[in-house]
């Protein structure tokens, strides 16, 4: 379907319009588009089962604005022997990532 097929319809809807196959035909050539029968006789067809504002509104996407992120309370702070802790923790999970990762290598291929 050509698009200025479905926004000619939008129009009308906009417009408080009923969206008829003559209507359809008038705003196109009023456009100075060349209309296509099949195209206005299947659109109509097709919007009769169509709630348009429930489409547009389901159409709309939102704009998401990020959430800004709160600054860490001082109680929440680890003190230095906790984040070596956690770091030691992080390097032997690494270590045993790359010695499993070589092992499914070396399986693969002998």
């Amino acid at each position: 379907m050509e698009l200025e097929y479905v926004y000619a319809a939008l129009l009308l809807h906009q417009a408080g319009k009923s969206i008829t196959e003559d209507a359809i035909k008038s705003v196109l050539q009023a456009a100075g588009i060349e209309v296509d029968e099949v195209k206005v006789k299947a659109l109509c067809t097709a919007l009769k089962e169509v709630n348009i504002d429930e489409a547009i509104k389901g159409a709309m996407v939102p704009a998401v604005v990020p959430a800004a992120t709160a600054p860490q309370p001082a109680a929440a702070a680890q003190t230095p022997a906790e984040e070596k802790k956690e770091e030691k923790k992080e390097e032997k999970e690494e270590a045993a990532s790359e010695e499993t990762i070589a092992e499914g290598l070396s399986s693969l291929f002998g």
